[in-house]
């Protein structure tokens, strides 16, 4: 049985400040917790309702679906609820000198920023750089959107402008006015950067880029989502790039 204490301390990991104060967060759900342990994230506590998957962890801690009920973040709890801890990755910005870099220039929206994370996976990206403004990186949001990328993609979180103050490959931003993406020459070591859904790139941030890059319009829309741009980019500088 939970104790009052320990159930508020869980449902307190609902908010960034809490999860901040204690180095910790949590995520539900037995496919997600399933995706993030098949990728050897280690998780520091685990919890289970009586028949639910508990994801190969012989140490889940079996809980009724009451207490379920009141940790749970979402209307209609899962069977599975588990605690990790924040990790937190120093960034050298040299680094950002070596293969290709992924930078979340103030991406807000959760979904697109755990889209994002399986995008750097799939196209097998060195790094992600995640803005201080961006969604959180360990809110349920961007975990689930993830899809287990979470656990596999190297992520740093530093202010982007920062961080390419001392660059010296392509930093590739997007822009209307740019180069024909599909016209991309090799470019193995770049860093591509994504601003938010709204403002785009900040002028800190523009006044980094190096060079603009576009992707053919043939109908009407204004735009395209923040993720799916940066897939289009990711494939092109890997086509070339091959």
């Amino acid at each position: 049985m939970l104790t009052k204490a320990e159930i508020a301390r869980l449902r307190s990991l609902q908010e960034k400040k809490h999860r901040e104060a204690e180095g910790l967060f949590v995520v539900e759900g037995e496919k997600v917790i399933a995706e993030l342990s098949a990728a050897g994230f280690p998780f520091l506590e685990i919890y289970a309702t009586e028949g639910s998957r508990a994801a190969g962890h012989a140490e889940a801690r079996q809980i009724s679906a009451t207490e379920m009920a009141r940790i749970s973040h979402f209307p209609t709890p899962s069977g599975l609820f588990a605690v990790g801890r924040l990790q937190r990755r120093p960034l050298e910005p040299a680094a950002l000198n070596r293969g290709l870099t992924l930078a979340l220039d103030g991406v807000q929206d959760a979904g697109n920023v755990g889209t994002l994370l399986r995008i750097a996976d799939w196209f097998r990206l060195d790094r992600v750089v995640l803005s201080p403004d961006s969604a959180d990186l360990f809110s349920q949001k961007v975990i689930n959107a993830s899809m287990g990328s979470f656990a596999r993609v190297t992520v740093h979180l530093a202010p982007i402008a920062e961080a390419l103050s001392s660059t010296t490959v392509p930093v590739l931003g997007c822009d209307l006015s740019g180069t024909d993406v599909h016209r991309l020459e090799r470019t193995p070591d770049a860093v591509l950067v994504i601003g938010s859904e709204g403002r785009g790139l900040s002028l800190e941030v523009r006044s980094r880029v190096t060079r603009y890059v576009t992707i053919p319009r043939y109908g009407g829309a204004e735009s395209l989502n923040a993720a799916v741009a940066a897939a289009i980019v990711c494939d092109n500088l890997r086509r070339v790039g091959s």
